[in-house]
Parts: structure tokens; sequence; C-alpha cells
């Protein structure tokens, strides 16, 4: 059963999210009410109500998000971590600094549910490499960004 834990990002969550090695799934809504998924990797804590993320410009996800603005963010890691976020979202920078067809989104939390079950713990979240060298110094400078944000924003 879920549990509501308000609207600060717990410790082990907030932990997860320093390590830059996360994958959430973003749940959007389009106009005509069609569901869409979307994994995110570049994602990093704005203090502990918020979030920063980088999308690309033309994902459905994003576009849905610039007409909606309440997204659902969900976390499995390590450590049993298991949450789901509810936010509001909004673009802060676009384009990206690092890349002309990233935009970087803050989500300003409502609310955090845990999702942890009494059935089975998450001992390990989805594991995810490089599939390049550019792709890595892509990586590593759209987090550097979303990092300096969060201290500036």
């Amino acid at each position: 059963m879920a549990k509501h834990v308000g609207v600060k990002l717990p410790d082990d969550l907030l932990a997860l999210l320093k390590r830059k090695k996360a994958i959430a799934v973003l749940a959007t809504f389009s106009e005509k009410g069609i569901p869409n998924t979307t994994p995110i990797q570049s994602i990093y804590p704005k203090g502990q109500e918020g979030l920063l993320l980088t999308i690309h410009k033309e994902h459905t996800g994003y576009q849905n998000m610039v007409w909606q603005k309440k997204v659902m963010i969900c976390f499995l890691g390590e450590g049993n971590v298991a949450y789901s976020v509810f936010g509001r979202a909004g673009v802060v920078r676009a384009p990206s600094m690092v890349h002309p067809l990233m935009n970087v989104v803050r989500i300003d939390i409502i609310d955090i549910k845990s999702d942890r079950s009494i059935l089975v713990r998450v001992d390990q979240g989805v594991l995810w490499s490089h599939t390049s060298v550019e792709a890595e110094e892509l990586t590593n400078s759209l987090f550097g960004e979303l990092e300096e944000l969060s201290k500036t924003l």
C-alpha cells in the first residue's frame, strides 16, 4: 500500500539521485488524454523539494509536460528505493547550454509516495552504461549543467 511521505525527497532517494546513475520513468498525458512514459536518466535533485532534468525538445514526454505541467516520476533503485514523485513541470532553460536539442526542466514536488511493497524489495534498479565515449561526454556535461543549476536556481 502506498504511503505518502510529503514533499521532501527522502534521504535514500536523494542519495540515489546524487550518484547520477538513476533511471526514472516520467509519466505524462497528451491533450487528448493519451498516456506516455519516458525513461529519464539525466535527473538531479534541486534541494529536497525539486528535481531538474534534461529531455529532448521533440520528445512526446516533453511536449506533454509543456502542455499539461503535471507529471509523475517513478524511481526504483537498490536499497529498496521505490518512490513516485508527483510534481509541476516548468522549463528553465531552452535550449540547454550543453546541447541545442535538449531542454532543462524543473519539477516542483507536490507529493511523494513510497511504493515499497510488503511482499518484495527492490535490490537493484535499472543498470545502464554509455553507448559511446561521446555519449558519456554528453551525459557528464548535462549532469554538470543540472548540478550547477541546482545551486543557482
